[in-house]
């Protein structure tokens, strides 16, 4: 066992010392039950380090990932952290046009992708980026080690390297992640995380939501997320947790696993997919001490549902990349369906008018918020972080909300989203919260879209439940008519739906947002000549 290692203010001297404590423990069981131990991770993570040292990448550098979920990419970011390197993740689905952006933007000293996607890669890389490929892509296996056609293989450049490495002394200012925003509504901008701010949130959430060492995660989310990424892995290193770890959400596999775990994190569609599987029950849950929900609203026929069938009520929070978490429901008390809870320890929670007036309840506002755990700028956009802060050092988180008498925030929907028609603020969560509760229907998102005469106009995008007939599921039949006809005695004139349309699903993005900036595209001449 390594010596015990003194406190620092970095993230990687914290894992560190449990990598120290819990040396012999399973860090990840893996779908075909191995396991990696804690001092594996420590291992590994040294060893990449010493790779990517060779190659001249120094602390500060960015390390851009575009790979599966692997015990390899794992150990890739632990290994930036233990380097003092910024660690740069993207999502698998992004394009070429999308990649190349970002590696302009973000200019990586090294590129690390999954081997088919090397060519395309070797494409967008120029002469100063170095491009590795990383074996591994069953969410556990460290796949072929070789070098082959490929090009170099960061796998197998690090058989050849000390599994001891020295941690790069971080401060608390010292830069430990690059991430970008959505881009939904213009250029994507480049989020820069501390080692503070990652840190002190997830030192927070161990605390907050009671993990221990006796804990077992159920990790089925993405790690090229804030989510998966930090909030899952970090309350689970820092705890001394074993991971269970699943290359992705599969309903099979998630049912097989859940009765040897104590607390699962998920997107809503986790849980509305394991409530449509009739095989799921109070059994697979006789283990479990907590249900976790993030990264989008989690409807409160969900949440009801759940605690129905497993005697659980899922616990939501709220946070975004810029800021990791900030409001929980509490781990001890009422978790109250459609709020987001109070605002974390440490952590300062308000909602203003647009002059800066704080808002009494029941009024709407904009969610402000200040805490170590906001990040310290957007990347090469000293503009925009003065657009995002206010004079006294809060950001705009660019979410509607309110703060009801006891402090629990309810996010009532992005101010992007807002919709003024005629002059008057229709708030799109209060719509879509009387249209879901009507028979027959499963969701709805409700948008604004161009109108000659009242600027915008409010439109509800439906999806009906389905119902079992004698072919199979069926949808249920939804008239506009008779829906528009029930609203009216539910929502003021000018909230209520001019046009529903009806769609087999909402859009949504990799963690389960819906994506309103494509239903807008969409029904933009909804109203053209009208």
């Amino acid at each position: 066992m390594q010596p015990s290692v003194a406190p620092a203010p970095g993230l990687f001297a914290r894992f560190r010392q449990q990598f120290a404590r819990f040396s012999d423990k399973s860090a990840l069981v893996l779908p075909d039950g191995s396991s990696v131990r804690y001092s594996e991770l420590d291992s590994q993570s040294a060893q990449i380090a010493n790779a990517l040292t060779e190659l001249g990448v120094e602390p500060g550098d960015r390390i851009t990932a575009q790979i599966e979920k692997s015990v390899d990419g794992l150990c890739l970011y632990l290994a930036c952290s233990r380097a003092g390197f910024v660690f740069h993740p993207m999502n698998t689905g992004y394009l070429r046009n999308e990649l190349e952006f970002f590696l302009q933007d973000a200019e990586p000293r090294v590129v690390v992708c999954d081997e088919p996607s090397h060519e395309l890669f070797a494409t967008l890389c120029g002469e100063s980026i170095t491009l590795l490929t990383l074996g591994g892509d069953d969410g556990g296996n460290s796949g072929d080690n070789s070098e082959g056609d490929s090009g170099a293989s960061l796998t197998g450049l690090c058989a050849h390297h000390s599994s001891e490495h020295e941690p790069f002394p971080a401060r608390e200012d010292s830069p430990a992640a690059l991430l970008y925003s959505s881009g939904t509504t213009g250029v994507p901008k480049g989020i820069l995380l501390t080692n503070r701010n990652l840190l002190s949130n997830a030192s927070t959430l161990v605390e907050a939501w009671g993990f221990t060492s006796d804990d077992v995660l159920l990790h089925a989310l993405p790690i090229y997320h804030v989510h998966g990424l930090f909030v899952a892995i970090h309350c689970a290193l820092l705890s001394g947790s074993t991971m269970y770890w699943l290359a992705r959400f599969d309903l099979d596999a998630v049912l097989a696993s859940l009765p040897r775990c104590t607390v699962m994190m998920g997107v809503p569609t986790y849980y509305t997919r394991l409530l449509s599987d009739g095989r799921f029950s109070r059994d697979h849950c006789q283990n479990l001490r907590l249900f976790i929900s993030g990264s989008a609203p989690l409807l409160a026929e969900t949440f009801q549902a759940f605690e129905q069938r497993s005697g659980h009520r899922i616990l939501e929070r709220y946070g975004m990349s810029e800021t990791g978490m900030l409001t929980s429901n509490p781990l001890a008390g009422n978790r109250v369906p459609g709020t987001v809870g109070h605002a974390l320890p440490g952590v300062d929670v308000r909602v203003v008018s647009d002059a800066g007036m704080a808002c009494e309840y029941p009024e709407v506002g904009n969610v402000q918020v200040a805490g170590p755990n906001v990040f310290s700028g957007y990347w090469k956009r000293p503009d925009k972080t003065a657009e995002d802060m206010t004079r006294d050092g809060f950001f705009n988180t660019g979410d509607l909300g309110q703060l009801d008498r006891d402090g629990r925030l309810t996010i009532v929907g992005r101010a992007k989203d807002l919709v003024i028609t005629g002059g008057l603020n229709v708030y799109p969560k209060e719509v879509e919260l009387i249209i879901d509760e009507l028979p027959g229907v499963l969701e709805s998102a409700v948008i604004g879209v161009p109108h000659d005469d009242f600027g915008e106009a409010v439109v509800a995008v439906v999806v009906a439940e389905v119902s079992g007939g004698e072919s199979g599921d069926e949808r249920v039949e939804l008239s506009e008519r008779e829906m528009l006809g029930l609203l009216s005695d539910q929502l003021a004139a000018f909230k209520r739906p001019k046009r529903i349309v009806f769609a087999d699903c909402l859009p949504r993005n990799a963690m389960g947002k819906v994506q309103k900036n494509l239903l807008r595209e969409a029904h933009a001449d909804l109203f053209r000549g009208a």
